[in-house]
């Protein structure tokens, strides 16, 4: 996975994320939006508008002193947690 960090201010970070789909991306939003300290968090993947741009561009704007950064490992690690919880669900089941 490739990161380029296009903004990052106190309270906003914009990161393109290369060879990333809709699927990684809606995942990566919905714990974003779950943690505490952001206020908004999407992403874009618009070509025609943006001059060629075809991977994800994911914007993430914090309150409360959060840094944006700290929200996004935070998210991340989330993602990886319930990744790992129904990995070990599903394998159990089986």
């Amino acid at each position: 996975m490739e990161l380029r960090v296009i903004e990052n201010e106190p309270t906003e970070l914009a990161i393109e994320i290369a060879g990333e789909d809709h699927t990684f991306m809606n995942v990566l939003k919905g714990a974003l939006l779950e943690t505490e300290g952001v206020a908004a968090a999407t992403y874009d993947v618009n070509p025609e508008q943006s001059g060629g741009q075809t991977d994800p561009i994911l914007t993430v704007k914090t309150e409360g002193g959060v840094d944006p950064l700290d929200a996004l490992e935070a998210a991340a690690q989330n993602v990886k947690d319930k990744s790992t919880a129904f990995r070990e669900a599903f394998e159990s089941a089986a």
